[in-house]
């Protein structure tokens, strides 16, 4: 059989043809290259900055979480790529500063935050900012307890004015410390490393703070602030070690001899917690996908160039034997359906890529959202929040059909009422972007805008207002306008053009700035799902379905 190849994983051996293996390949070579960028984000500041935080017996950040989580079960990294070739102008924000995510201590499901000194010795960047209050987010929306490991020097004062005074900035981190606190959220930091002015209300706002002897600090201004406003000379431990917050300020409530101590003692907190109301998501016990994971590899194809059953891609993630289809025949470039994902009930919605047939000719249409398949979706949502089942979207498309036919047709009330049904949704929803996500398209399949509760980029993900190709060829019809330009001119500022809006579409552009909460492995779509409604589950308050005006 000569155009058969055979992949062998830990489930079966798997029959591929050469255009599946082409399509395996290709996805492997985009997943290596995230992972050889997220080998170099790892390393923080670089190997120096780890070894300077080695000779003050010091954890990195990642060491911190890897002693402090439950390492038999799942550590969902949260914003790895963010600050991703953002600010070069100052060495980069590998991570933003901060490593994160959601683990589990002493069999607790928690959100883990923890500055990485060894980038700009922990400062606050605004993407900085930006990650540590979609962490905070996160731990309000799911009812998750929110562990905080502080080691910052405090706002990186060059770019004070885009993270200090507004909404979304540094102050809001206090606020939501405060919202938490009344909302009976848990929040415990350990200081080890440096904890400086606006920062020190941080661990203060907590409900308990630790401090780890000789690193641990928190003062509003340092000894040489201290020395140049009142002239007052002190050292940093009796200014503000754990000692002095301990015995005399009664800051801190714990003090211990090493970082180990530290977390072990926020392993013993979290193991006392009472369980909290859940909301109850229905959950049995889990089957395996009727499809190999590895077999998720081969189904988009290279360069997401032909369309594909998203059927079967559904059937790499889902329980076997538990999705069903809704209005299977009707509003076919959205499959809409009941599955389990590792025993939970989900809803899916999917883009479907088909090729139809025209006057001149067939045609690919990249995961077009019609009239019908707006009307079918919009129902189905509804159905999931009437029944309390919480909604996947996995997204594929190009945006809403256009020309007169599809606008005589009301596409835009349609498309305003799937729209209205994503916005009001009340189940949590979890987004996952395996291809294109484009202009309208993005906010009708739940884009970060329409509060996903988690929302995660396959390697060939693009997201963006349209593709490459039409935005390039658009604004070069801008830029030509009353010009004389010749071919070639045409063609170089053409793919110029081209280039940087390629750029931007990427799934590193997006994660960067946290437009996703991180590019994922495709072969971890099911597990992703699985902890996202795990996290969910913790938080019983689901408000009343309400839809308000919408045109039927």
């Amino acid at each position: 059989m000569p155009n058969t190849s055979y992949l062998c994983t830990n489930q079966r051996i798997v029959c591929m043809n050469i255009e599946q293996q082409r399509n395996y390949d290709w996805m492997r070579l985009l997943l290596s290259d995230v992972k050889n960028h997220f080998d170099k984000i790892k390393l923080g500041g670089g190997k120096k900055s780890i070894e300077k935080q080695k000779q003050k017996n010091k954890l990195t950040a990642r060491e911190r979480i890897q002693y402090l989580i439950d390492n038999d079960k799942p550590f969902v990294e949260i914003g790895a790529f963010a600050g991703f070739e953002m600010y070069p102008e100052y060495g980069g924000c590998p991570a933003g500063g901060t490593v994160a995510g959601i683990g589990y201590i002493s069999g607790r499901q928690c959100v883990v935050v923890a500055n990485d000194q060894t980038v700009k010795a922990g400062a606050w960047f605004p993407i900085t900012g930006k990650k540590n209050l979609r962490m905070q987010e996160i731990a309000m929306e799911n009812n998750l307890p929110i562990i905080y490991l502080v080691d910052s020097a405090g706002v990186f004062l060059p770019m004070q004015d885009e993270i200090f005074p507004d909404k979304e900035h540094f102050g809001r981190i206090f606020r939501n410390n405060a919202r938490m606190s009344a909302k009976g959220i848990t929040q415990i930091a350990a200081v080890l490393g440096a904890c400086v002015a606006g920062g020190a209300y941080l661990p203060i706002m907590s409900d308990e703070t630790i401090m780890a002897e000789g690193n641990g600090s928190i003062f509003l201004a340092g000894p040489y602030l201290v020395k140049a406003a009142i002239g007052e000379d002190i050292d940093a431990e009796t200014l503000g070690g754990a000692e002095t917050h301990n015995s005399i300020s009664g800051i801190a409530d714990y003090q211990f001899k090493t970082e180990q101590e530290c977390l072990d003692k926020i392993k013993s907190i979290i193991s006392k917690l009472g369980t909290p109301v859940q909301a109850g998501f229905n959950r049995i016990e889990a089957k395996q996908p009727s499809k190999s994971s590895d077999e998720i590899y081969s189904i988009m194809y290279a360069n997401n160039a032909k369309p594909y059953n998203v059927v079967d891609l559904i059937e790499c993630i889902a329980d076997a034997g538990s999705f069903e289809q809704f209005k299977e025949d009707y509003g076919r470039t959205i499959v809409c359906g009941y599955a389990r994902v590792d025993g939970w009930s989900v809803g899916i919605v999917a883009n479907q890529r088909l090729i139809v047939k025209t006057k001149k000719g067939e045609m690919q249409m990249g995961g077009v959202i019609y009239n019908d398949s707006a009307d079918k979706a919009a129902r189905f949502i509804l159905n999931c929040n009437q029944k309390k089942i919480p909604l996947v979207f996995l997204q594929d498309v190009t945006g809403f059909m256009v020309g007169s036919r599809s606008e005589h047709a009301g596409i835009i009330k349609d498309g305003a009422k799937l729209v209205n049904a994503v916005a009001n949704s009340v189940v949590p929803k979890i987004t996952i972007i395996t291809g294109n996500s484009y202009g309208a398209g993005n906010y009708a399949m739940c884009g970060k805008a329409y509060d996903p509760r988690f929302i995660y980029a396959w390697p060939s993900a693009k997201i963006a207002v349209m593709g490459g190709g039409q935005a390039a060829n658009t604004l070069l019809q801008i830029q030509m306008h009353g010009k004389n330009i010749s071919e070639t001119e045409q063609k170089e500022l053409l793919e110029k053009i081209k280039s940087r809006y390629d750029k931007q579409t990427t799934p590193y552009y997006a994660a960067a700035r946290l437009w996703v909460d991180d590019i994922i492995d495709p072969s971890d779509t099911r597990m992703v799902i699985s902890e996202a409604i795990a996290a969910a589950n913790n938080n019983a308050d689901i408000p009343e379905l309400r839809l308000g005006v919408f045109q039927v």
